[in-house]
């Protein structure tokens, strides 16, 4: 009987996935081959989030029930089943087998997805803006919550509750553990994940295992598998939350997002092999939760235990000091989930121009694996503030889950969108936004009863980051507005006279201008004023520099255009995202090979250390743009720029980035050419 329980209790796991076994990815999938090594840094990275929600989610459907002497049999069935489907119905169907197919490259998440959509409306972008600043808005707030409440489990360990009776102790541990944490990013997510996916996976097979010891001795629990009982719980008499029912019920969802968002990192192979087996031990340890509780419903011992959680009390006595142990270190690896996918959707907002540029780091040789140090501080400081600001990790539970539902929703929009115009699948696009719009929608409005509660804290740095992408979105747009090119043939003999004009002093050898990178044959107005009108620069020969970044690891290669001439280039470098951009060091070799092949004369450099140079000196100009005084621009328009302005110079410097710290840089202001509110009057000459 108890074997024949085991196979079924797998069978109805698996059968969940049965869309997922059957499909046309299932062909691909097995071309792939198994690498235990990627699946353990896969489960080490993604699955943190979603991973320690059995520690939670049953403990707060009871808790918002009025406790284990409220609940029956019909209860929880109803409750489990709430949470099988949800899990099966948002992480399953549609992150797992919808979005991760909306992949940009690879790359998942939420900007990656409107990458793919952007063409088809510019309304699009709202969306996108606040999907993504509700993500990382929750990515500051997850590390927090899961990290505190860990530290708190220790206190079921009867020898260390006394050492943490004090909360200010537990704020001091937690903000020591998160300082660890942020302190080891830069390494890479693949060294993190291996480090860190053995304990997951023991997590994982702990959660199947515990769970399953509590089922087995009550196979009736599977009743839960049929959505009839979900349904019927929400409007059941013995559910006291009502629909509200959903705001605890989310939480077992709550990593979803980042599963997507952290595709890029471990590849979607990975997650198609990975996400089963997880799925299997996150529903059969609900299961045993839920079959411990009923079994359990007429103890009246249990129902004097104040913050009871049925996740530690279902395990024999003797392993929860174990429990407690593993369930803590989890709680701090899921962090990471949110952490990693922080730097990815950072990286994609950057490429589509909704933050500052910020110098980027690529540990492994896998372009989805980054590390951006900005974003790694700003999470850190954020983090411990918000540790600071509630201290107990259950006022912060209030908080949790509030900003995904409404990135969810988000999601839901674009994927419908993406299936619509993208794909061509006009009713499949209705039938998702519909039903996953319905959905979402019911959960977002259960969060909404913890706004009051600490949700407000989610709901601010939201606001903090949506105004941030509004900013550098909109003067972004403004700047190309106001944006002039020049056709660089037009403005060759110009540029020849200034360099034969000997009346001049040479202002140096070889002057720099970094640009943005484009085809066309024209150029920034503003670089040319630089040259011609601000302080006329003579040079023998002008360098007109832009950097692409490649999707392959070490590539190092250029193109030029001359216009004709031996005095004027402009340079396009493809650079491996692996290299260092040592845009200084790869132009000196460039001028070499230029000078080789006859395209560039021989610079005479009188004074050297070196016996024969040939390369002349350098000076990089960078320039800045500045807002006009009086100009047709409103008040909302003109704070824009100059709030995008303060925040580029906060986010670092192209001196940096381009590895210009030992050259010869020059910054110019150059104000924006936009027209005037005032007519140009004549002033009239007086006698004294």
């Amino acid at each position: 009987m108890a074997m024949r329980s085991i196979v079924y209790i797998f069978l109805c796991a698996a059968f969940s996935e049965g869309s997922f076994y059957f499909s046309a990815k299932k062909v691909h999938l097995m071309k792939n081959k198994f690498k235990f090594s990627l699946f353990l840094v896969t489960i080490g990275i993604v699955y943190g989030d979603i991973g320690t929600s059995p520690m939670y989610v049953m403990k707060s459907i009871l808790e918002g029930n009025g406790g284990i002497a409220n609940v029956n049999e019909q209860f929880i069935i109803g409750s489990l089943s709430l949470v099988i489907w949800t899990i099966t119905l948002l992480t399953t169907i549609k992150y797992v087998l919808i979005a991760m197919k909306a992949d940009n490259h690879g790359e998942g998440g939420i900007f990656s997805l409107y990458a793919l959509v952007r063409h088809h409306g510019k309304w699009l972008i709202f969306p996108a803006m606040v999907g993504g600043a509700a993500l990382l808005a929750d990515g500051i707030l997850t590390p927090a919550v899961t990290v505190t409440t860990a530290v708190e489990g220790l206190r079921s360990i009867e020898l260390i509750s006394g050492f943490l009776e004090n909360q200010w102790i537990v704020v001091l541990i937690t903000l020591f553990i998160i300082s660890v944490l942020f302190s080891i990013q830069h390494t890479g997510t693949s060294k993190i994940g291996r480090s860190f996916g053995p304990v997951m996976l023991l997590w994982f097979s702990f959660l199947g295992l515990t769970g399953l010891l509590q089922v087995v001795h009550n196979p009736w629990i599977l009743k839960a598998f049929n959505p009839i009982y979900a349904i019927e719980v929400l409007l059941s008499p013995y559910n006291k939350a009502g629909f509200m029912i959903l705001g605890s019920v989310f939480l077992a969802t709550t990593g979803a997002e980042a599963l997507y968002s952290d595709m890029g990192h471990v590849g979607r192979e990975n997650i198609y092999f990975s996400w089963p087996f997880v799925k299997l031990c996150l529903i059969i340890n609900y299961l045993g939760q839920g079959a411990w509780i009923v079994s359990n419903t007429g103890s009246a011992a249990l129902h004097t235990i104040h913050d009871l959680n049925p996740f530690f009390m279902m395990l024999p006595e003797f392993l929860r000091p174990f429990a407690v142990l593993l369930g803590a270190a989890a709680a701090v690896i899921a962090s990471q989930a949110l952490i990693t996918g922080s730097y990815t959707l950072v990286s994609e907002a950057v490429m589509l121009n909704l933050l500052p540029h910020m110098e980027i780091h690529y540990p492994a040789d896998t372009k989805g694996q980054l590390y951006i140090s900005m974003v790694n501080k700003v999470l850190w400081i954020g983090c411990a503030m918000v540790v600071l600001y509630f201290r107990s990790g259950a006022k912060m539970e209030s908080a949790y889950g509030l900003a995904i539902t409404v990135t969810m929703l988000m999601t839901t929009l674009l994927i419908s969108v993406y299936l619509n115009k993208v794909k061509g699948k006009k009713l499949l696009s209705v039938v998702i936004l519909i039903i996953f719009g319905m959905i979402e929608a019911v959960f977002f409005a259960s969060s909404l009863t913890k706004f009051t509660h600490g949700g407000y804290v989610t709901v601010i740095l939201t606001c903090i980051l949506l105004a941030l992408m509004y900013v550098w979105h909109r003067g972004t747009q403004l700047e190309r507005k106001f944006y002039h090119h020049l056709t660089m043939q037009d403005y060759i003999d110009e540029l020849e006279q200034l360099r034969n004009d000997t009346e001049l002093p040479l202002y140096c050898h070889n002057l720099v201008y970094l640009e943005s990178a484009h085809n066309e044959p024209t150029i920034d107005r503003d670089i040319l004023y630089s040259i011609l009108d601000r302080d006329p620069k003579r040079a023998e020969a002008y360098w007109f520099i832009s950097v692409n970044v490649t999707e392959e690891p070490d590539t190092l290669e250029y193109d030029v255009e001359t216009f004709g001439t031996d005095f004027i280039f402009r340079v396009r470098m493809n650079i491996g995202f692996k290299c260092d951009q040592r845009i200084n060091i790869y132009l000196r070799q460039i001028v070499g090979d230029l000078q080789a092949s006859g395209e560039l004369p021989i610079q005479h450099k009188k004074h050297s250390i070196y016996e024969k140079n040939t390369v002349g000196t350098f000076k990089f100009c960078i320039i800045h743009k500045l807002i006009p005084h009086k100009s047709e621009l409103g008040g909302l328009d003109k704070a824009v720029l100059k709030t995008k302005y303060f925040v580029r110079r906060l986010a670092g410097s192209k001196t940096t980035w381009y590895g210009l710290d030992t050259s010869n840089v020059i910054i110019e202001q150059v104000p924006m050419t936009i027209p005037s509110h005032t007519d140009a009057k004549t002033i009239t000459r007086t006698n004294f």
